[in-house]
């Protein structure tokens, strides 16, 4: 599945290459150099292909900043991958790759990748500072990141605007679920926030994807130059009941681009179901700070990975949950700065121009404790 958050086509080959690079030039034995090289190879990947995560990890608190730069570079590499196999089985390949790289570094075997390496440094200070259960809920979570990744690697439409929620909730908010387990904060009601605003990400994602995946694909070049066939075919990730809906047609997307009949309508009510989460979280937030309930129910609350010691929290205890882990809500920030862009060219997702203000939003975000 593609997100526009890890858009940068430069990068493509670029990213295998610099892996290859960097581990030709490991010092055998020395791991706290192993580690600074790997920091350094994930923040330029996340400077250049996620700018977002780049400038919202300065906000997590340190004790888990290493486990969110490799989480997002990883997240970084998956998304890159129908842009850069010229088949699926060649990216089933590689998701399978990665599944089998966190086996061995939550083993303790790292691969001599730089990922894993500040994956592996992240999740030895994890046990160190709380036990191996913390550890142990990283995995369940990348696991479930990697296979649903590769469920959705052949860009096909999705079914419904629930199956998009699905969609985001396991990958965007499940991201945020691995932030929160590697500092460790575990609380139902910061899953609960995450779950909202992870929603809301990953629709945004979806939704800046359409103009480079209705785009034709570039042919991949072999080592004599000639083309050895193409990354993919156009695309278009919209629910399918909204596109039926609002009368839109694939072929005129990618005939047409942004004169599409019907795109500006599909897309003003799919960012409009992620607003609404945004404003739920909002809501959410407000009513945790100021000590009373969180004004509905956490739909994922019985499931097992949610299942905490203490699950009913005092409302200090709350807000003290909040304010150690406000910087994994500024991803809501991001999502929404996206969001009124989109607002303001009304609907058009070919007319979205990036965005200079969400450093300042971000900083002001974090000062007023509101999302």
């Amino acid at each position: 599945m593609y997100s526009v958050r890890a858009a940068g086509n430069g990068l493509k080959h670029a990213s295998s290459r610099r892996a290859r690079l960097f581990c030709r030039g490991l010092a055998t034995g020395a791991e706290p150099a192993d580690v600074a090289q790997a920091r350094k190879y994930c923040l330029n990947q996340l400077k250049h292909g996620d700018y977002e995560a780049y400038l919202i990890r300065q906000f997590i608190p340190r004790s888990a900043q290493d486990a969110y730069d490799a989480l997002r570079t990883l997240n970084l590499e998956l998304a890159r991958l129908p842009e850069t196999v010229s088949n699926p089985t060649i990216g089933r390949f590689r998701m399978q790759f990665w599944r089998d790289t966190i086996n061995s570094t939550f083993a303790g075997t790292p691969p001599r990748e730089p990922i894993s390496i500040l994956l592996n440094s992240a999740i030895s200070n994890l046990t160190a500072r709380a036990g191996s259960s913390g550890a142990s809920s990283l995995k369940f979570w990348l696991l479930r990141l990697i296979n649903t990744r590769e469920k959705h690697m052949e860009n096909k439409p999705f079914a419904s605007l629930a199956a998009l929620e699905d969609y985001a909730e396991n990958t965007y908010a499940t991201l945020m679920y691995l932030t929160l387990a590697a500092m460790p904060l575990r609380s139902v009601h910061m899953d609960h926030l995450a779950s909202h605003i992870g929603k809301a990400c990953g629709i945004a994602a979806t939704l800046r994807g359409i103009p480079i995946l209705a785009a034709p694909s570039q042919p991949i070049r072999g080592p004599s130059g000639s083309s050895v066939g193409n990354t993919r075919s156009p695309a278009l990730l919209l629910p399918l009941d909204v596109m039926a809906e609002t009368g839109l047609k694939e072929e005129d997307v990618f005939r047409r681009g942004p004169d599409a009949e019907g795109l500006q309508d599909a897309v003003f009510q799919v960012a409009t179901r992620a607003n609404d989460h945004l404003i739920t979280a909002r809501e959410m937030l407000k009513n945790l700070q100021s000590g009373k309930e969180p004004g509905h129910d956490y739909e994922h609350q019985g499931e097992p990975e949610h299942a905490y010691s203490s699950t009913v929290h005092g409302g200090e205890d709350t807000k003290s949950d909040i304010q150690r882990g406000f910087g994994v809500l500024l991803e809501a920030v991001a999502a929404g700065d996206y969001l009124q862009r989109l607002e303001k060219v009304n609907f058009d997702t070919f007319k979205v121009q990036s965005s200079w203000k969400l450093p300042w939003g971000l900083w002001k975000s974090l000062k007023r404790h509101e999302i």
